[in-house]
Formats: structure tokens, C-alpha cells, sequence
């Protein structure tokens, strides 16, 4: 009988085991829906295994997830877990003295077998985020899988355990353990993604799925206002400190990110100098640029004297298009080097922000995502739209604007900018 398969990528391995791995799609084989068992392919000494991979796609999709040089959202994701499939194939290969299709076929299965624990598949997710720099995710997860660790009290936790009542058992032990409702969402928002994989991939039966109505809903974080008046901006702009100090450079990176549309710590110290022209400040949030779904748009930041001054007294000197605006960063660090050094300045200016809000009468807790707070509710009490601040934050996600206006003149952004610094004319 005719039948074709595509294959992504075969890898040749060391010369003595003569084994090669490739994923398929096993086209002779159709299901109702129209789609096709997706395989793994082993190659011995010219001898052929498949084994499934627990999915099966249409060619037109089998097509997008193996050929497109970027593909997106759902295939993407597939993607991912294929490469992640035929790299534990290639790993457990890599380790036999002697290759042989049983033994092979006993290791890869209990392989597989191990998806079906909550903590290895958080571990995968960990690891892919580190190998996609995407560490403050990483950590993100981390810190979820280790609390859940502490609440089952075990080192193996099947997801068929988990259902509406474990989460809302699980739940009550976060709240009484001093969690808040914003870390417990963000914890379960992290396993429901971990769910959401495995059923996508076919491993895991949506019947299985806990969360959603009638089910466990996942408690939404009370969204506490954290943004300053004018007022209190201006008193601290006008706090005087002395300069080349720590304290004058964690005042001027705070003010920096209020003045620059509420840019957050990371990516002031990613701006170099090619991002700014006379006129303006053009870059890409790192937090939706390496997001798996993103769309990513640039962010405009109006080039205000107020951001002139800082750069001026505290950028790299002299300015070179390559370099980083501020020294916070060097090319010859590591991602892991630069993520350590960009938290250790964020604690930095939220000690002397603290610090200096206190000093000029300021009883709220201020931290540098104030900065990006205050900068949307100032914008808003002075008459700018929801579909311009949105734009101007950088969100992924617009409702409204992207239906109808392409993007806003640079001539309507400079007026904006302009009532930041309003203080100063009063």
C-alpha cells in the first residue's frame, strides 16, 4: 500500500549505535477527523520502528508546526513538545552500549510515562524557559512547583490527583500559609497551564480538566491602587540629593520609568542608544517580545526634557549607538549575570524610593511599579483615552484600538508627555 510521511529533522547519532530518530506523520493512517497519527521514527542498521507520540494532526497543520520558520501560538506550542519528544529519544539512544529496539522501546515508555507527573512536566517548562532567557518566568514556575511540593508533601504528584476539590484544599493551605490572592493565582495559573499542554498534546483527557465553572475557578488578585497624585510626583522630582550617588541614580531611574510610559526596570536597561532619535524612544517590551503568542508592537516614548537631563546625568558616555543607555548592563555579562544584576537594582530603587517618599511625606508603599502605575492614572485624570494608554503601556492585548486606528501621531504623544511634568509650571 502507498503511503507518504513528512519528516522534520533526522539526527545521525555517534557511528557505533547507527541510529537515527525523525518525527512523522503516518499519513496511511486516517481517523474520522481527518487527521493523521503523529510518530517517532527510530532507524537502525536499515531497520524501521514507529512509535506514537500521543497526537495526531492534518498534514496541512503537520506542515505549519514542522516547516514554518516562525510558527505561532498553537503550533509553536506543538512544536515544542515534538522537539521535546525526539530529544528525550536522542538522549536515551545517547545512553545505551549497545543499541536495541526492546530496550529502547522500554526506556522511551517509561519516558513517556512521566508526563503523566506534575512535577516533570513543570520542570520541562522550567527548563524550556531557561533556554529561552525567559528567566523571571522560569522563576516564576519554580516558586509554584515548590509550593506544591510543600502542600503534598511529595516528590511525585499525578495530575488524575488533582481535581476541583485538591485545588480548593490547596487553596486554603495558601491562604493560611500568608499567601496572598495575587500569588495564589499567579501559582495556579501557572498549573492550569501545565494542564492546558497535556490535553493539547493528547496525553491528558479533557475530562480530566479541574479548572473552569462548575469547577475550581481561580481566585482573582484584589487590584489595589498603588498610583501617586501630581502632587506627589513633584515632591519627588524637587527632593534633592547629591549627585553621583546611589541614591540620585535610583531617584532618576524611578523618574526615568514614570516619565517614559511606566517602562519597567528590565527594559530601561536593555535601551541603547540606537532606540532614541531626536525626537523619541522606540523599543520592544522583553516581557511580550519573548512571549510564545505575542504580537509584538513597539513602544513610542516622547523624548522630554525631563528624559534628556537623566540621560544625560546618568547614561554611558559617550553616547554609541551600540551601547546600552544606562550602566546597568554590559555585553560581556550572561543572561543569568544580567537578570541577577537587574534585580539587585530593582531592590536598589525601591529601597531609596521608600526612602524618599517618607523623607517628603508620602505614606503610601512605593515601588518601581508605581512609576508605571502613576504614569497611566496620571494620563487618564488628565483626559488622555484607554485606547492611548494602552497603546503607550505597550499591552498586547487592545480591545478597542486595534479595530479601528492604527497607531497615534508622534504630534498627539508629545502632547500627552507634556502633562507629566505638569507640576513644574504650577
Amino acid at each position: 500500500m502507498y503511503f507518504c510521511m513528512y519528516f522534520f529533522l533526522e539526527h545521525t547519532m555517534a557511528i557505533k549505535l547507527k541510529a537515527t530518530t525523525a518525527i512523522i506523520l503516518e499519513t496511511r493512517k486516517l481517523k474520522k477527523d481527518g487527521s493523521h497519527p503523529v510518530k517517532i521514527r527510530i532507524t537502525c542498521d536499515r531497520t524501521q520502528k514507529y512509535f506514537g507520540v500521543g497526537f495526531s494532526m492534518t498534514s496541512k497543520d503537520f506542515d505549519k508546526v514542522i516547516f514554518d520558520p516562525k510558527p505561532r501560538g498553537d503550533y509553536k506550542d506543538k512544536r515544542i513538545i515534538l522537539n521535546s519528544i525526539e530529544e528525550k529519544a536522542r538522549e536515551i539512544i545517547q545512553s545505551m552500549s549497545e543499541f536495541s529496539f526492546p530496550e529502547f522501546e522500554k526506556l522511551f515508555l517509561a519516558k513517556r510515562e512521566d508526563r503523566n507527573d506534575v512535577f516533570v512536566v513543570y520542570q520541562h517548562f522550567i527548563n524550556r524557559f531557561n533556554k529561552e532567557e525567559r528567566l523571571s518566568t522560569a522563576e516564576s514556575y519554580r516558586s509554584s512547583m515548590r509550593s506544591l511540593k510543600t502542600f503534598v508533601k511529595k516528590d511525585k504528584l499525578l495530575f488524575t490527583t488533582i481535581t476541583p476539590e485538591f485545588l480548593k484544599n490547596y487553596e486554603k493551605w495558601m491562604i493560611a500559609n500568608g499567601k496572598s490572592m495575587t500569588s495564589i493565582g499567579i501559582y495556579l495559573r501557572n498549573l492550569r497551564t501545565l494542564f492546558n499542554e497535556l490535553i493539547q498534546s493528547g496525553e491528558l483527557k479533557q475530562e480530566l480538566y479541574p479548572f473552569g465553572k462548575r469547577k475550581y475557578q481561580i481566585p482573582a488578585g484584589r487590584n489595589i491602587k498603588k498610583a501617586l497624585t501630581i502632587e506627589d510626583i513633584a515632591k519627588i522630582y524637587n527632593f534633592q540629593v547629591i549627585l553621583g550617588t546611589l541614591e540620585a541614580r535610583c531617584k532618576d531611574y524611578w523618574l526615568f520609568s514614570y516619565f517614559c510610559n511606566g517602562i519597567n526596570l528590565k527594559d530601561i536597561a536593555l535601551l541603547k542608544y540606537k532606540d532614541i532619535d531626536e525626537e523619541k524612544i522606540v523599543f520592544n517590551r522583553a516581557k511580550t517580545f519573548n512571549s510564545t503568542r505575542s504580537n509584538s508592537k513597539p513602544v513610542t516614548v516622547v523624548l522630554i526634557d525631563e528624559v534628556k537631563e537623566i540621560i544625560s546625568r546618568q547614561g554611558n558616555q559617550p553616547p554609541d549607538n551600540e551601547a546600552f543607555v544606562f550602566p546597568i548592563l554590559s555585553n560581556e555579562m550572561t543572561t543569568e549575570q544580567k537578570h541577577a544584576r537587574i534585580k539587585q537594582e530593582i531592590k536598589n530603587i525601591n529601597k531609596y524610593i521608600r526612602r524618599i517618599a517618607l523623607a517628603v511625606g508620602i505614606e503610601k508603599d512605593i515601588t518601581t511599579y508605581t512609576a508605571r502605575h502613576t504614569y497611566s492614572t496620571v494620563l487618564k485624570r488628565s483626559g488622555a483615552s484607554i485606547e492611548f494608554i494602552s497603546e503607550s503601556l505597550g499591552h498586547k492585548n487592545i480591545a478597542t484600538t486595534e479595530s479601528y486606528l492604527d497607531s497615534f501621531e508622534i504630534e498627539l504623544k508629545k502632547e500627552f508627555a507634556k502633562k507629566l511634568s505638569a507640576f513644574k509650571k504650577t
